[in-house]
């Protein structure tokens, strides 16, 4: 019997998950439209709670006051590098010349910018709800507390870190690590999750062997965590290369980029493999509405909608609509991927 007290942690925690997976679609809409500077400042948008929509609404030195302000606390940040011994990293954000180049008011992208921040500042609040609601497992799983009141402090720093995203204009490895830092969010989230719902249920046991499965699972979650890494990656580069031509010629993109595209498109061919296998054992040990099989065919179907995502950026002149998508199965094939190992991981093989 589950208490209420339970049942609310696990509602709010999977609102959670949800609300997460929205932030990310939005950061994705943020990157195809090129929002990601539509405000300046962190973490008001032009010193305004509520953004502006003309450009008579701008002080008139604002460009130079951005500019200024993103340079001392580009220059906090070089310190902070260097205190961690990153000396040429620092001395690179310092010379960065286009960190000094002001970006002009478009009020579409700082609407939909500042529209991000709001879905960011949703699941912040989620997040401290479900540390919150956490409390209820004080005397049964404590790992649920401790990993929900981390989540929060991971949340803080990802939020810390998207100040330097915007005062570093956009700088590739940052990007990067804003990405790895959202699946550590979601990770943490889908684990107290299905640790909770597990606690009021046996343990789970099948007649067939289940140690490859496991082994397999998580070669594929790995997997998916690297392909993610290449994705931002071959993000980074077509954004350097529309800037360059003036986010003309689409169509070429693409081919610009080089060797990290050709490793991301080789190695999604390696994760359709690999996925394809795991449904195969998970359809040979499991049956009828159990949640490793369901979990599994929701896996095919988000894999399915991320290679076409794919396919069209690839070959259809970079759309942003499937830029945005692409960016959202990615990580929601990350997170039913793990999820799916946290069912498995707990089934057991019956032994006579």
């Amino acid at each position: 019997m589950v208490s209420r007290s339970a049942q609310r942690f696990i509602r709010i925690n999977f609102i959670t998950i949800v609300v997460t997976l929205l932030v990310i679609l939005a950061g994705g809409i943020v990157r195809s439209t090129g929002s990601g500077m539509g405000c300046p400042d962190w973490p008001k948008c032009f010193d305004r709670y509520i953004p502006p929509t003309d450009v008579s609404q701008l002080p008139a030195n604002y460009k130079e006051k951005y500019v200024a302000g993103r340079i001392k606390k580009n220059e906090k940040f070089a310190k902070y590098l260097e205190s961690m011994g990153k000396v040429e990293l620092a001395d690179s954000i310092r010379h960065d010349k286009s960190i000094t180049l002001p970006e002009e008011f478009n009020a579409a992208k700082t609407w939909v910018e500042y529209v991000n921040r709001l879905t960011g500042v949703l699941a912040g609040i989620f997040l401290l709800l479900t540390a919150i609601y956490s409390f209820t497992y004080r005397k049964t799983a404590k790992r649920i507390i401790f990993l929900s009141i981390l989540n929060i402090f991971v949340v803080g720093y990802q939020a810390w870190l998207g100040s330097i995203v915007v005062s570093t204009n956009l700088a590739q490895w940052v990007v990067t690590v804003h990405m790895l830092l959202a699946i550590v969010i979601l990770a943490i989230s889908i684990y107290t999750y299905n640790y909770a719902k597990q606690l009021s249920k046996a343990p789970s046991v099948i007649m067939y062997r289940i140690l490859w499965l496991k082994g397999f699972l998580l070669f594929t979650v790995v997997l998916s965590i690297i392909q993610i890494v290449l994705g931002t990656e071959v993000r980074e580069s077509v954004d350097v290369i529309a800037k360059s031509l003036s986010y003309g010629l689409r169509d070429t993109w693409i081919s610009k980029v080089g060797s990290v595209f050709s490793y991301h498109r080789d190695l999604a061919i390696l994760v359709v493999i690999a996925n394809a296998i795991v449904y195969k054992m998970v359809i040979d040990r499991f049956s009828g509405k159990a949640a490793p099989l369901l979990t599994a065919r929701f896996i095919l179907i988000t894999l399915l909608i991320q290679l076409l995502s794919g396919f069209a950026l690839a070959y259809i002149a970079f759309p942003p609509a499937a830029q945005a998508l692409h960016i959202l199965f990615s990580t929601l094939l990350f997170s039913l991927q793990f999820y799916l190992y946290l069912l498995v991981y707990r089934t057991s093989t019956y032994r006579q």
